[in-house]
């Protein structure tokens, strides 16, 4: 588990060393080298997240929180996750204005998902008032 965290390092910073002196000479290649470096640096995350999420059933199983409640607040953070992730791809291409709107997407996009949560607990405080 901490080896990968090495393997992440390394990873990003051959592949900003590699944008850098591409970039010298292909300017548009460049790009595709750090989207691809971008790709493999999330391929070792997502490897970590599984082990993450078998956590998280763990502790949901133990707890009795409600599965459904638990799935949505992961896709809230899968969904936050990934709209960073495209953001950054997209700043770092030089398209602010794309990153800006990916952002506002994904904050759109939580506050939907999020909406049965904050539904759920109006309900508990409501069943708590006399």
């Amino acid at each position: 588990m901490e080896s990968e965290i090495f393997k992440i390092i390394g990873i990003g910073l051959i592949t900003v060393i590699a944008v850098i002196i591409v970039k010298q000479t292909k300017p548009e290649i460049a790009i595709l080298v750090g989207v691809a470096g971008s790709v493999l640096v999330f391929f070792f995350i997502v490897d970590l997240l599984s082990s993450v999420f078998g956590l998280f059933n763990y502790i949901v199983d133990k707890s009795g929180i409600n599965n459904q409640l638990f799935t949505l607040l992961l896709k809230i953070v899968g969904v936050g996750y990934l709209t960073e992730f495209a953001a950054n791809i997209a700043s770092d291409s030089g398209n602010n204005g794309m990153a800006s709107k990916i952002q506002l997407g994904g904050k759109l996009t939580i506050f939907v998902l999020a909406i049965p949560i904050i539904t759920e607990l109006i309900n508990i405080i409501v069943g708590m008032l006399p």
